[in-house]
């Protein structure tokens, strides 16, 4: 099931593949700091192309094999990749959940940006793809995480501590969740 592109007023969100590698780096480095607190610890490794080559092959394995969709987001207006979202660890049968991510350079901040993809790719997560239930995390401290979740519809649902490590240490998160309005009782 390969993530099919989609398409808002001001945005573009293609599929990741290992083509990308290079346009993928180049926005990792300009944003290195200001994605820091919110990812795994990065070795200076991690920003290569060869890296990216295989983080983006990864990524396209996973989707091929049923367990995510990843996307990148392009800004129409300039023609520039912006963030990525995916939806992972796609679990069918019983669950029909996933989990959502996201990144957003910090020059496209609080534009609404982030909020239009996620809508879209939301919709096709419940639309297309049936899915009763698209969780989201985010550490406390991450107000803009925490006031789009909200904006979007997601509800909290608790609260895990030491739930990931997060820039070499294990970081609490908020635990949240959407159900999809289709699939009301």
């Amino acid at each position: 099931m390969p993530a099919p592109p989609l398409s808002t007023v001001r945005l573009e969100l293609h599929p990741a593949t290992a083509e990308d590698a290079a346009a993928v780096l180049a926005w990792q480095r300009a944003n290195r700091t200001h994605l820091q607190a919110w990812e795994p610890l990065r070795a200076d490794a991690f920003y290569t192309l060869e890296a990216q080559r295989a983080r983006l092959q990864a990524q396209a394995d996973a989707t091929a094999s049923g367990a995510a969709l990843h996307w990148l987001i392009v800004c129409k207006q300039r023609d520039v990749l912006i963030g990525e979202c995916a939806l992972t660890n796609l679990v069918r049968g019983l669950f029909q959940a996933c989990h959502l991510g996201f990144a957003l350079a910090a020059s496209a901040q609080g534009q609404g940006l982030m909020a239009e993809a996620l809508g879209s790719v939301i919709e096709h997560a419940f639309a297309e793809l049936d899915l009763h239930r698209i969780m989201a995390n985010y550490r406390p401290e991450n107000l803009r995480s925490a006031q789009l979740l909200r904006r979007l519809g997601f509800e909290r649902e608790g609260f895990a501590r030491a739930y990931l490590k997060i820039n070499g240490q294990w970081a609490d998160h908020v635990l949240t969740s959407l159900l999809n309005p289709a699939h009301a009782s």
